[in-house]
């Protein structure tokens, strides 16, 4: 599979993400469930603290993408849900560092939603990956 990053413009680059991926060749495609802070029995974690939710959420993507024999390096699609992108923001960097270093910047969007399936949630993280 070859990816080829599309960037008419190149504003996004400097926050961490491609405006699309051109997918060529044979691909594994996995579509994610959206990914919050929770135990392995479901249980949610982190009321009120963004950055902590923010951090469970990528390791619980991360562990999915392992069980399909990926990593986040293979995300071709994210987006992120949140009730409060004010909230957000200062910690957006923990997830463009966590994609860093797998040199990974996938086309992504950001989205503030009046509330998530779990109310004491505050971040969503939905993806996509193919390899």
């Amino acid at each position: 599979m070859r990816r080829t990053p599309i960037n008419p413009v190149a504003w996004s680059q400097k926050l961490g993400f491609h405006q699309a991926v051109l997918l060529t060749g044979p691909t594994r495609t996995l579509y994610c469930s959206g990914q919050t802070a929770t135990d392995a029995e479901g249980n949610p974690l982190h009321e009120g603290d963004m950055a902590a939710q923010l951090a469970l959420s990528l390791d619980n993507l991360e562990a999915v993408l392992a069980g399909a024999g990926m990593t986040l390096a293979d995300l071709v699609r994210l987006t992120l849900y949140t009730t409060d992108i004010d909230a957000l923001f200062p910690h957006y960097a923990t997830l463009t560092a966590r994609l860093a270093t797998v040199n990974a910047a996938p086309p992504t969007t950001l989205l503030e939603v009046s509330r998530l399936a779990i109310p004491t949630q505050l971040i969503e993280l939905e993806a996509t990956a193919a390899a």
